[in-house]
Parts: structure tokens; sequence; C-alpha cells
């Protein structure tokens, strides 16, 4: 089983991801605009389907990997570096974007397309493959016991910081799609912690040892 301690980690971890931006967030920001609470939370909930497909996928990857390859830990590690990076300086470049910058002119679906397009937004999502191929090592020990089991309980936890928070986006969107355009300053402050949190989560990484 992995420590306690470092769950909590990685809970920050996941917490600090689903808030940068992304397609999965600036398609249920859109939805829910557009088209209401409850259409962004029924395509949220195509978006969570395609969570399950992507921690099975790296879940077992992830075991043959570890079992195949001793030094696979250093690889995926400095993935994982190069990747919070990437995120990092897309969130202050000059040309980013706040990601409460919507879509306004999507058109009313009904509640099986909404379902559809939540679930190939995020199965067809890079970040969402990136972000588990390259940051669920981190968490893995293989001496803790199964490698699968241990993926499968980092993707559990994922999965239910994801929705809770894009749940809360939801329900908020419009007031905050409202705030960021009536005070522009918020939205530099927001992007440049961003930067911060995830540079130091890539310096941390960067440090740490296999156990």
């Amino acid at each position: 089983m992995i420590p306690a301690a470092d769950l909590w980690l990685f809970v920050l971890a996941c917490l600090v991801l689903v808030l940068t931006p992304g397609p999965n967030m600036i398609y249920l920001i859109s939805r829910s605009i557009t088209q209401g609470k409850k259409a962004g939370m029924i395509s949220l909930s195509g978006v969570i389907l395609g969570f399950i497909f992507h921690i099975l996928m790296v879940s077992f990857g992830l075991t043959a990997i570890f079992m195949a390859i001793p030094y696979a830990y250093f690889t995926l590690k400095m993935m994982g570096v190069a990747y919070l990076l990437y995120l990092a300086y897309q969130a202050v470049k000059p040309s980013g974007k706040n990601f409460f910058e919507a879509r306004t002119d999507l058109q009313h679906d009904k509640p099986w397309k909404l379902f559809t397009m939540g679930l190939l937004t995020n199965v067809l999502n890079p970040k969402a493959a990136m972000f588990y191929l390259s940051f669920f090592p981190q968490f893995i020990k293989p001496a803790q016991g199964s490698v699968l089991a241990q993926a499968l309980e980092l993707g559990a936890i994922q999965m239910c910081v994801s929705f809770t928070v894009n749940a809360l986006i939801i329900f908020s969107a419009a007031k905050m799609a409202g705030f960021f355009k009536r005070k522009p300053g918020w939205v530099r402050v927001q992007k440049w912690f961003m930067a911060s949190v995830l540079t130091g989560m890539a310096v941390k990484m960067a440090f740490t040892k296999a156990k």
C-alpha cells in the first residue's frame, strides 16, 4: 500500500493539475455557460468514464514496464519533470488564454451527445495520458506491493479529485467567468501562481530518488 504522506502529496498534485488549462476544463466550462449546469454534469460523467480508460491502459502498461525494465523509474521521472515544466510554461506564455474564455456559440445537444463528447474529449486528451504515464510512477514503488494495485489506487483518487473540482467549476462557471472578465489582474495572478507551483513540483520530482 502507498504511505499516507505520499497519498496526500498526490492529492495536492492532482488538485494543481486539474486546475491547469486543458481540453476537459474548456469543454466543461463552455457547456456549463451555454447549456446550463445539468449539461455540464452530463458532460463531466463522460469525462470521468474517459479517465477510467486512461487508468486501465496506464496501470497495466506500468506493470509491464516496471517488470521488464529495471531503470524505467528514471526515464518516467524525467518525462514527468519535462511535462510539469511544459505546463508551467503554457500557463504564463504571452499567447496563453484564460481558461474561462470559454466558447459561447455551442449548440444545445441532447444528453447522449453531451456524454459522448465528454468521453471522447478525455479519451483523446493528450494531457490526461501524459499525466498518468509520467506522474503515476513517482508515487509507485514495487517494494510496496503490486504495481497494478497501486496504480489503480492512485487512479481512483485522481478521479475523485477531478470530479469534485470540475463539479464545483461547473456550478460556478458563469460567476467565475464574469469575475475574471471584470478583474483581469487576477488572471495574471492565477497564471503565475499555477506556474510557480508546477515548477516547484518539477524540481521536487527531479531530486526524488526511487525507494
